[in-house]
């Protein structure tokens, strides 16, 4: 890839160059496995400075983002099974994006510890909102989840009663009309104040 006045256009996930000393992952790109991949559906800008290259890509869209490695996105279960459950991610940040990608939450990726004892069905039920990271691609065309975070995991589940629930503890949320309890892997949400004074 060279410096040039013509438009360069490329498509989400492609790879644009090597990520070395001299060339750097930008606005709308990703680095992984030592290459340097667009975010988006865009034109590729460089941004040269003394000693290195700035790969940046413009999206033609701000919708046109698409799941990268370290993500945070909201997803919506749609199938739970022992080994795993199967989701549709809705937004990236807070970037809603105009079609859902299909993510997979292993049982191996829910918690960071106690591994081997999770009951996938006492964490997730089709319906579930999730917030989870996204990890390196092992599969094309599915985004590997994870929620091995306090703040990772459900943050809106819904009883059998139709009544959003209210969670009660790390593992379980509660129904305030039947105060019937769920199991659920609950995510520690942090109120955007909190989140607004620390980064202050």
């Amino acid at each position: 890839m060279t410096e040039q006045e013509e438009l360069i256009v490329c498509v989400p996930g492609q790879r644009l160059c090597v990520a070395d000393k001299n060339n750097v992952a930008g606005l709308g790109t990703y680095e992984q496995q030592g290459y340097i991949y667009s975010k988006l559906a865009g034109a590729i800008k460089l941004v040269t400075n003394d000693k290195t290259r700035t790969i940046e890509v413009h999206g033609i869209t701000e919708q046109s983002i698409v799941p990268a490695p370290g993500d945070i996105v909201t997803a919506i279960v749609t199938i739970v099974n022992q080994r795993f459950c199967k989701c549709s991610i809705k937004c990236v940040g807070d970037i809603v994006l105009t079609r859902p990608y299909r993510g997979i939450l292993r049982k191996e990726d829910v918690r960071a510890l106690d591994k081997d004892k999770i009951e996938m069905y006492k964490c997730f039920r089709p319906g579930d909102i999730i917030l989870a990271r996204v990890m390196p691609m092992t599969e094309i065309h599915t985004y590997q989840l994870s929620t091995a975070e306090n703040e990772l995991g459900v943050v809106i589940a819904h009883s059998d009663e139709g009544v959003a629930m209210v969670p009660i503890s790390w593992t379980q949320m509660q129904c305030p009309k039947s105060l019937c309890k769920e199991f659920r892997k609950v995510a520690k949400v942090v109120p955007e104040h909190i989140v607004a004074e620390q980064a202050k």
